[in-house]
C-alpha cells in the first residue's frame, strides 16, 4: 500500500462564509484565492511514517473549484525530514496514485515549493493556522442555536464519509506570496476544518 493518511483539511478562502467550494458552487466573485492545509494526524508514505506533519497550499482558483486549473504554490511543513519531505509531496502531487491523483489532477501550475514552519493547531474550527511568513487564519468556528460548533455532512469536499466539517469564520486572513502574486489582507472570510482519510 503505497500510503494511508488521516487527519485533518483546514482551510481558508477569500469568499464569505461559508465556502462555496464545499457544496460545489462558484466562488464567491467568480475566483478563489485559498488556504489549504493537510494535517497528517496519523499516516505512512511507503511505510515512512509522516504522522505530526503538514502539507500546505496557496491556490488561486479561477473558477468552479472542481473545474481544475489552479495555480498553486506547495508549503512543506520544516519539521519533515528530507524523506519524509520527498514522500509527501510525491503523494500529494499524484505521483502514488489513488485519492490523491485525482486531487493533484485539478492543478495545472505549481509555482513554487518551499519548507516552512507551519501551526496548524485548530479544534472543531477554531485556532490558528500559519504557513511560515507567508499566511495567517485565526479560525473561529460558526455555532448553532445550542452555542456548539455548526456542522457540515456529506459535502463535496467530505474526505472521509460521516466526519464532519466545522464551517466558519477567519477573523483575520493574511497572505503575502509573490510567487503567485497573492497579496490578502481580509477579515471574516470563509474557514472550515474537515477531516481526510486517504489510502491506495
Amino acid at each position: 500500500m503505497p500510503y494511508q493518511l488521516d487527519g485533518s483539511l483546514l482551510e481558508a478562502c477569500s469568499c464569505k462564509a461559508i465556502c462555496p467550494c464545499w457544496v460545489g458552487q462558484d466562488p464567491d466573485g467568480g475566483r478563489c484565492r485559498g488556504t489549504i492545509a493537510w494535517r497528517v494526524d496519523s499516516g505512512t508514505i511507503d511505510g515512512v511514517d509522516v504522522s505530526g506533519l503538514t502539507l500546505g497550499i496557496l491556490a488561486d482558483i479561477p473558477g468552479n473549484a472542481l473545474a481544475g486549473n489552479w495555480k498553486v504554490a506547495l508549503f512543506v511543513d520544516n519539521r519533515a525530514t528530507a524523506e519524509q519531505e520527498a514522500l509527501l509531496l510525491e503523494a500529494f502531487t499524484g505521483k502514488k496514485g489513488g485519492p490523491l491523483a485525482d486531487i493533484a489532477a485539478l492543478v495545472g501550475d505549481v509555482v513554487a515549493v518551499e519548507r516552512v514552519a507551519i501551526d496548524a493547531d485548530i479544534q472543531e474550527g477554531t485556532g490558528q493556522l500559519r504557513l511560515g511568513d507567508v499566511m495567517t487564519a485565526d479560525m473561529q468556528a460558526l455555532k448553532g442555536s445550542t452555542g456548539e460548533p455548526t456542522k457540515l455532512y456529506d459535502a463535496v469536499f467530505s474526505f472521509r464519509p460521516g466526519a464532519p466539517a466545522f464551517p466558519g469564520k477567519a477573523a483575520t486572513y493574511r497572505v503575502a506570496c509573490p510567487q503567485l502574486g497573492m497579496e490578502l489582507e481580509m477579515q471574516n472570510h470563509s474557514s472550515v476544518q474537515g477531516a481526510f482519510s486517504f489510502s491506495a
